[in-house]
């Protein structure tokens, strides 16, 4: 954990907690989406050596991973606007290292992101964005 990181939680605990909740119900949300759009859950919360990935499916021999944004629909942007190109090129190396790790198997890879919106801790969106971004440069797979 970073200084920066340790002292907010110090100085505003509360505030990391309600984002944390906010987080762990957007990925459940997210899940039961896609899960219901016929997907098939794999793993939740692959952390690689440089980072992680919140959700992994597969569905007709594609192997999708999944970024999930979760914001209150106060926010002014779209919680996808967050997944910039420094965040993409990380999810791309936490990908290739779990295909590594999954002995590279022959599948075609999709990065997805999902937004979740909620007002008073109730989800009152979900939106699944496919293929939201390609494999980072100069990464390549397959």
């Amino acid at each position: 954990m970073n200084l920066a990181r340790t002292i907010k939680e110090w100085l505003h605990p509360k505030e990391i907690c309600v984002t944390q909740e906010l987080g762990r119900q957007g990925e459940e949300a997210a899940r039961q989406f896609l899960e219901k759009a016929g997907l098939s859950f794999l793993c939740a919360n692959y952390r690689g050596q440089r980072g992680e990935i919140d959700l992994i499916f597969k569905h007709r021999g594609v192997l999708i991973f999944v970024e999930v944004k979760s914001r209150t629909s106060k926010s002014w942007t779209r919680p996808a606007a967050a997944v910039d190109s420094k965040k993409q090129r990380r999810l791309s190396r936490t990908a290739l290292q779990y295909l590594r790790q999954c002995g590279n198997p022959e599948v075609t890879v999709r990065f997805d992101v999902v937004e979740v919106l909620t007002t008073d801790r109730k989800i009152i969106e979900v939106r699944h964005i496919e293929d939201a971004f390609p494999l980072a440069h100069p990464f390549r797979y397959g």
